[in-house]
């Protein structure tokens, strides 16, 4: 009987553990080469594969995208949502929602979407790609996208896994890239967190994004005359309704006074504030910052998968990681590159000295195909010293048959 009890013990301890490691792997905690997650990562595969320059309706891109994510469909279109809101890899058509009210995105079947010119230029190339099989073998999906900018910086990420969470704050493109060059000049940086919605932040907390750290996000609240405030920036991780919210339950317990809440938002955040007589809105701002939430504080944890492990990263070294491996994605392309222009050269020199060298006369006296290969062997061999690498049977067949194909009418 104690047999049994301590094999299910270490059967149920091997399960828990082979769940956890599966669910920050590969569903919750971002890869610190591309910063996407699994879901996000197959998102913008599928949308690559499905490019032709057009809009695509959401639905169908979650259709492709379930070849890849073992999954369901509403897991897809909420991450798809998500990366759209950003504006920045993907161009979105439609209702997608809005960052500011928290009001969703219309359905699948209304709403398109398709690569940006950005995301084309930068996140894609088959051949610094490194593909895996699919969760069901039957197709190929990339291990990580060669993304050649800090996109994990950029749009920041939020993730809860089993016994591990991650909650990495947006960053200015423009500053990273200027971090980037300074990390390549060798000088020292620092970097600081920035957010769509707007706001003033202190950062003096910020501890390069490590756990312990915070950022304290205010809301702009500026005078429109001596009886109403204006709200035209909200904190990051809030929405405007919540932000309302707050204001309100702060008026009913007494911690402030306020007449009437007027929210216009519609492109940009416009929520007024009425007061009543005699409450001075200089006090007022105060207040609101003290007991609502037009201030909030956003403890960072910058958890990422590196190595097939969950590993704590500052900002600044993930910085520097994406940095150094845009410089070896950019060097492999080159070197990609100039080995197809290299194989072009060899092959063309070939050619030339098989025709120039009226190579093809010692072949016609051949009445077998080892006899034609040695003869073309025999032929090339005087005049290949120069080229970069020795001539292949394999070489030898490709002229053959070029040289062997009638010139086709256009």
């Amino acid at each position: 009987h104690r047999v049994d009890r301590r094999q299910r013990q270490m059967c149920i301890r091997d399960r828990f553990l082979d769940y956890a490691s599966y669910v920050i792997l590969e569903r919750a905690v971002p890869h610190i080469y591309d910063g996407l997650k699994p879901v996000q990562r197959r998102i913008l595969h599928s949308m690559k594969e499905m490019d032709d320059g057009r809009y695509n309706k959401v639905a169908n891109i979650i259709g492709n995208t379930m070849k890849y994510h073992p999954h369901g469909d509403a897991s897809i279109g909420d991450a798809l949502v998500q990366v759209g809101q950003k504006d920045l890899l993907i161009d979105c058509q439609g209702n997608w929602g809005n960052i500011y009210t928290g009001d969703r995105a219309a359905a699948p079947r209304y709403i398109e979407a398709r690569l940006t010119k950005f995301a084309l230029e930068v996140v894609f190339n088959a051949k610094t790609t490194n593909w895996l099989l699919s969760y069901d073998g039957r197709n190929k999906e990339p291990e990580t996208l060669p993304i050649k900018f800090p996109l994990l910086l950029t749009q920041g990420v939020e993730g809860i896994a089993v016994g591990l969470a991650c909650k990495i704050l947006p960053h200015n493109f423009n500053e990273l890239i200027d971090g980037s060059i300074k990390i390549l000049r060798g000088k020292k940086v620092e970097i600081y967190p920035d957010f769509l919605t707007g706001g003033m932040a202190d950062v003096s907390a910020y501890n390069d994004g490590l756990r312990g750290g915070k950022v304290k996000v205010r809301a702009r609240i500026g005078q429109e005359d001596k009886k109403t405030l204006k709200i035209t920036e909200i904190p990051f991780g809030t929405t405007t309704d919540k932000l309302i919210d707050s204001i309100i339950k702060a008026n009913a317990k007494g911690k402030i006074k306020v007449k009437k809440v007027e929210d216009n938002t519609a492109e940009f955040v416009e929520i007024l504030i009425h007061l009543p007589p005699g409450v001075s809105p200089d006090k007022m701002i105060d207040a609101l910052y003290a007991f609502t939430d037009c201030e909030v504080s956003i403890s960072p944890n910058a958890g990422i998968i590196e190595d097939d492990s969950p590993k704590f990263v500052g900002a600044n070294e993930m910085l520097r990681v994406s940095t150094f491996r845009t410089l070896d994605l950019l060097k492999l392309e080159l070197e990609i590159r100039k080995g197809e222009l290299e194989e072009q050269w060899h092959f063309s020199s070939l050619e030339k000295i098989f025709i120039e060298n009226k190579i093809y006369r010692d072949i016609e006296e051949q009445e077998t195909l080892e006899g034609v290969i040695k003869a073309v062997f025999d032929g090339l061999k005087p005049y290949t010293k120069h080229l970069l690498r020795e001539v292949t049977g394999d070489d030898v067949n490709l002229s053959l048959i070029h040289i062997s194909e009638p010139t086709r009418p256009y």
